[in-house]
């Protein structure tokens, strides 16, 4: 059993959620495990033991399985139980956040809340009770692993030695990667469009205070394509979950009232409360965006070709011309596109998103592609050049290409160790009793079993 599966075991919540929900025959249950007031039942072993052969998961005999998961178990409830010790908390709220998340997620999976309580055969009371406790559970453990491997970091001789530790024949390929920057022009609103849109959304406000329905002029007219097929319903949200003037707006409605229009980053809103719980929130609302007129596109478009022009004849570099032009907050870093599932700058082509791949396949390092048009993250129409800084064949892994990659490899390895050592050493320490029945199996760890 390797240490990356139980350090997976732990950063993930697909296993652990999943046994509420297993609708499993009912075994003759038993306490199998102790681990200081923790205990583990041998249901917990079958629940999960279903799920692994569920998901394909099965290598080795059901003995083996079963001992593995065990073990498994024992870990997390050290974590709890030194969660214990050091009387590490988690609030109501960081437990009520993550379970609406959880349960809006579900919902929207299976269709609404009837089917998934029809699907679990449980009402939605006792699928909150019993993932409360299990979520709970889950962030005492993820506090104890930030301690764990908080103070871990990877220096440049640690990367070096990782990355010549690893036998030649098995350094990994790593594929084409693309370092790539932008220069973005935003084509203003004026405040003729602005007006336009909010006098739309009066009109709609003035129908709903007469009698029509909010949530079908919510279907008809909303651009929020995720709320408006519900009636405009955005589901619970805490607070902290929405931008500052919509969050303000919604709190500040009492049941069924229609806020005035309002403005974010997003256009303009009206909303109507449907039911506040404590610091959750369930609001519906219309969204009507200020479109970008055609002119101003042409006039963004028009100032990008004339700097890209400057650029191909050695006017002005990439670097500096995003400096002085670009509109985009990532100015400050050259215009840098970051790959937000690595926090890096670089990307491999699978990465990339579909239209930025289609601009970068036909440019080579350092030529400037002409304007192409984008979204901004509020989804408004805008133009952007954009350059290839670097780019590399795929390749077997090395130090100087591939730094950043194999710097993560030696932290999760580093990770790994911390976790590795924290447990070699709990796991004699803590008060731990083993059923017999699994006396015979072949534990990673030599824990100290109390008779």
């Amino acid at each position: 059993m390797s240490l990356k599966r139980i350090f997976s075991l732990f950063a993930f919540i697909t296993i652990c959620t999943s046994t509420i929900y297993a609708q499993q025959p009912q075994v003759v249950d038993k306490v199998v495990a102790v681990v200081g007031s923790n205990i583990i039942m041998q249901s917990d072993i079958e629940e999960q033991y279903m799920q692994y052969r569920l998901q394909g998961g099965i290598k080795g005999s059901a003995s083996t399985i079963r001992c593995e998961i065990l073990e498994d178990q024992l870990f997390r409830k050290l974590m709890l139980n030194q969660a214990e010790l050091d009387s590490i908390e988690v609030t109501n709220e960081q437990i009520e956040q993550e379970m609406d998340y959880r349960i809006r997620y579900y919902v929207n999976q299976l269709g609404s809340q009837e089917k998934l309580e029809k699907y679990y055969n449980k009402t939605m009371k006792e699928i909150k009770e019993e993932l409360r406790e299990i979520i709970k559970d889950q962030k005492l453990v993820e506090e104890v692993q930030r301690k764990i491997v908080g103070g871990v970091t990877a220096t440049p001789s640690e990367v070096r030695e990782f990355f010549e530790s690893i036998p030649s024949d098995s350094v990994p390929m790593v594929s084409a990667q693309y370092e790539i920057a932008q220069l973005v022009k935003k084509p203003p609103i004026t405040l003729d469009e602005k007006l336009a849109v909010k006098d739309r959304l009066y009109g709609l406000r003035s129908r709903i205070l007469k009698g029509e329905r909010f949530s079908t002029l919510a279907l008809l007219y909303s651009e929020d394509p995720g709320s408006a097929k519900k009636g405009g319903e955005v589901g619970f949200k805490g607070r902290g979950e929405l931008v500052p003037e919509f969050e303000a707006a919604a709190f500040a409605l009492k049941d069924g009232e229609i806020s005035e229009v309002i403005e974010t980053e997003y256009g303009f809103h009206i909303l109507q409360l449907i039911e506040r719980r404590g610091d959750y929130v369930n609001v519906r609302h219309i969204l009507l965006q200020v479109k970008v007129s055609t002119e101003a596109l042409e006039v963004a478009y028009n100032q990008l070709d004339s700097i890209a022009n400057l650029i191909r004849n050695d006017s002005i570099t990439f670097e500096e011309a995003v400096k002085k032009f670009s509109d985009e907050d990532d100015k400050v870093n050259g215009g840098y596109l970051v790959n937000s599932a690595t926090g890096s700058t670089y990307f491999s082509a699978e990465d990339l998103d579909q239209q930025v791949s289609v601009v970068v396949n036909r440019l080579q390092v350092g030529e400037v592609s002409n304007p192409v048009p984008m979204k901004t993250k509020n989804d408004k129409d805008a133009y952007r050049l954009l350059i290839i800084k670097k780019k590399t064949t795929p390749h077997k892994a090395n130090l100087q290409d591939d730094y950043a990659l194999i710097q993560q490899w030696t932290m999760q390895k580093l990770r790994q160790e911390a976790i590795n050592k924290w447990i070699e050493t709990k796991s004699k320490k803590a008060f731990v009793k083993i059923s017999d029945d699994y006396c015979d199996c072949d534990f990673q760890f030599e824990w100290k079993i109390k008779k």
